[in-house]
């Protein structure tokens, strides 16, 4: 793989917000699969599974491109044609981002319609899940649970006007899936404090917050031996993880369609919050996270044979 270029990943930002294209960049040469991720280890490293499947069993070359902000710019690109392939695009994301639809609460509806709308409006294939999603969930730790019997998000409801709920700074002012709709459909707390997401679980485990709003996905979840509460009224929508691929690509790439549904359904909440853990935590570098997960599972060519 040919090495990530920062500088190119920094210019294509700007470049996107103006309807440019980079020079060069403007379709699939050389044989070589661009393949964009954002700034989180857990899109890095699905990049690099992705890359290192690619490189495994086809001729073609891979560049990544990292660190794109957010999942408008990747969007973008790929509609651009920038980027050939987007490794982490979550259901309810680009529901409501890319699209510009309300929320689906259920998991296939929501797959069906990313699917349909996807290919009809930019002419791309948004795959099936790697079979995880990382959506938005309340956590406390395990032992606050265990003592006040909290399996649910309604069961914290009796406790909720003493407790002190961290949050992601964006989500408290967020339309639709954010705490305004929270309210509606369970209740309010009694404290709020907005903070930086990489903050909220530490100040979970240390007992600073009593709720903290988590990414179901992330590996500071078991660093933190924090408990994932069930959405049991079903208020945050589904937030399944799939790649996303230009049509154009595929068609001169025909190969390529196999190989990344050789991954559909691989990849559990728990392995993905352990491979983010190896990342994020014990600082392990997301192509090496990547490349062992898959020859731990023989590149799923198994899989692939009983298809």
């Amino acid at each position: 793989m040919k090495p990530t270029k920062t500088i190119i990943a920094f210019c294509l930002s700007g470049l996107i917000l103006t309807g440019c294209s980079l020079p060069g960049l403007s379709g699939p040469s050389q044989q070589t699969i661009r393949i964009g991720t954002m700034v989180t280890s857990e899109s890095e490293i699905l990049g690099q599974i992705v890359a290192l499947l690619i490189e495994e069993e086809t001729d073609l070359q891979t560049e990544l491109i990292t660190k794109l902000g957010s999942s408008v710019v990747q969007h973008q690109a790929l509609v651009q044609g920038d980027l050939d392939i987007t490794a982490a695009r979550y259901t309810g994301t680009d529901l409501s981002a890319a699209l510009g639809m309300d929320p689906v609460t259920d998991r296939d509806e929501a797959m069906d319609i990313v699917k349909r709308e996807f290919s009809e409006r930019f002419d791309q294939t948004w795959f099936d899940s790697y079979g995880f999603e990382n959506t938005y969930a309340l956590s406390v730790t395990e032992a606050f649970a265990d003592e006040h019997g909290i399996e649910t998000i309604s069961d914290l409801e009796a406790f909720a006007p003493e407790l002190r709920f961290g949050v992601d700074n964006s989500w408290v002012n967020r339309k639709g899936d954010g705490y305004q709709g929270f309210q509606e459909s369970y209740f309010a707390f009694g404290n709020v404090f907005p903070m930086n997401v990489g903050l909220v679980y530490e100040a979970n485990a240390s007992g600073h917050m009593d709720v903290v709003l988590a990414y179901s996905s992330d590996g500071r979840i078991q660093e933190y031996n924090l408990k994932v509460l069930e959405d049991d009224r079903r208020f945050f929508p589904p937030y399944d993880a799939s790649p996303v691929v230009r049509n154009e690509v595929l068609e001169q790439y025909p190969e390529l369609s196999p190989l990344l549904e050789r991954l559909t359904g691989t990849i559990t909440t728990e392995k993905m919050q352990e491979l983010n853990y190896m990342a994020d935590v014990e600082l392990k570098n997301p192509r090496l996270v990547a490349q062992t997960f898959l020859e731990e599972n023989n590149y799923f060519k198994d899989k692939e044979e009983s298809h």
